[in-house]
């Protein structure tokens, strides 16, 4: 029953994360990348804290013992983690002002590739499902991206570079989310990156940042900061915990699937068949990246009884 529960929030996670696409193309008409990610990742932070206290109140009335976590993990877990989504956030947002939100969902879904391959780096092994799903992956994305004169667009290579820093985000989270507590932690991972995202934002976007634009892009900022990031990013840390990492990260590959979904009924975006045909390959890439041939072998084993 506790992995039911822990994959539907990871499934919520992935459709919330899908729709975000849509509003995070919407917002990149009115404001730049940096503005858009501090306002996003700092409201996210702003919703948590309500829902910290609850779970504080809730804890005092409890008789049993609570966890002990030491405020440093807190601390450097909120900045490793903090950097990592304000990194991927900045990336993806610049990639979306060229790139469709369905075509980003799945460029973006490589970092489920990517978990495993940099895993290798932390003592984990490679198997002979994950070479399939990088070489299928590598194919899929040829389609989907390369055009016919070997190009790729130049928002397509960054939604790549943003798949890269979500792997270590997830890689991240999976470290720290045993030290620290889990709404802590999300809390903790968006002030620092809106403090970040702050920076970058008065740095490179003093010269052009309007209240008008941030006006205008309200509707697409408050849904990315309060669902895409304080209830998505929540439920991601909450779902992981006592989850296989990689089972979390294809239940999260479904965030893909959702960003056409939404792409098409929203945007009215479309693909072609070379592309599509491309999505497919990434999204089977993905599944089978994360196919275990010990469960495999259980499956088959079952149905022969």
């Amino acid at each position: 029953m506790f992995q039911l529960r822990q994959s539907f929030l990871l499934f919520l996670t992935a459709t919330i994360w899908g729709s975000g696409f849509v509003a995070q193309s919407i917002g990149m008409d009115h404001v730049t990348p940096f503005t858009y990610t501090f306002f996003r990742t700092f409201i996210g932070a702003i919703v948590l804290l309500p829902v910290i206290y609850f779970l504080k109140q809730r804890q005092a009335k409890k008789t049993t013992q609570t966890p002990a976590y030491t405020r440093r993990d807190l601390i450097i877990g909120s900045l490793c983690c903090g950097l990592c989504l304000v990194g991927g956030e900045s990336f993806q947002q610049f990639g979306l002002v060229t790139t469709d939100a369905g075509k980003a969902g799945f460029i973006t879904s490589l970092y489920i590739v990517f978990v495993p391959i940099f895993g290798l780096f932390l003592g984990k092994k490679l198997n002979r499902f994950i070479v399939l799903g990088v070489l299928l992956s590598l194919f899929g994305f040829y389609l989907l991206c390369i055009k016919q004169s070997f190009t790729i667009e130049h928002g397509d290579f960054l939604i790549l570079i943003c798949a890269v820093v979500f792997c270590f985000h997830i890689l991240t989270i999976d470290h720290f989310v045993a030290k620290c507590d889990g709404v802590l932690l999300s809390c903790g991972q968006f002030f620092a990156a809106s403090v970040i995202a702050l920076i970058l934002m008065l740095v490179f976007d003093y010269d052009v940042f309007s209240w008008a634009d941030v006006r205008a892009a309200a509707l697409a900022l408050l849904w990315s900061g309060v669902m895409s990031n304080g209830v998505a990013y929540t439920l991601q840390v909450v779902g992981q915990r006592g989850m296989n990492p990689t089972i979390a990260t294809l239940i999260l590959s479904l965030e893909s699937v959702m960003a056409v979904v939404f792409g098409t009924l929203l945007l009215h975006e479309s693909l072609s068949l070379r592309e599509g045909i491309g999505c497919i390959l990434i999204l089977i890439a993905v599944i089978i990246a994360q196919l275990s041939p010990k469960a495999i072998m259980a499956v088959l084993h079952q149905r022969k009884n």
